[in-house]
């Protein structure tokens, strides 16, 4: 099933925004539509969801453009350190698969002593 699409003047319309709105928030790098083989515009759900983030951020909290751009690069950020934490997790699942007591134990080992400090305590056996 073919994505539904929007041209430009649509866009602006259903947001309330000028068409001149939608092409600054282009030159910016915050909204990239795709282009049809006549070049034209053409916005997808997934742009529109984003504008409506943009719209949100600007009119709602009055952030500037130059704020959305931070946001949404954090954004971005955030989006890869979450996918590689949870690729970390599973290899620390497939390492200690078998070995939940272990696990229990080395868990248990880190103490936090402050927001910046940890110590690692061994666990001598006497």
């Amino acid at each position: 099933m073919k994505e539904r699409t929007y041209l430009i003047s649509a866009v602006a319309s259903k947001y309330d925004i000028h068409p001149q709105t939608l092409r600054l928030y282009e030159r910016e790098g915050l909204l990239i539509p795709t282009r049809s083989s006549g070049n034209t515009r053409v916005y997808t759900e997934e742009n529109l969801e984003k504008l409506e983030f943009i719209l949100n951020l600007s009119r709602d909290m009055g952030v500037n453009l130059a704020g959305i751009e931070i946001i949404f690069n954090m954004k971005e950020k955030m989006r890869i350190m979450q996918k590689e934490f949870s690729k970390f997790i599973e290899e620390l699942k497939k390492e200690f698969s078998g070995k939940e007591v272990l696990f229990e134990e080395k868990k248990n080992a880190i103490v936090r002593l402050s927001s910046t400090n940890l110590t690692l305590f061994k666990n001598e056996e006497k």
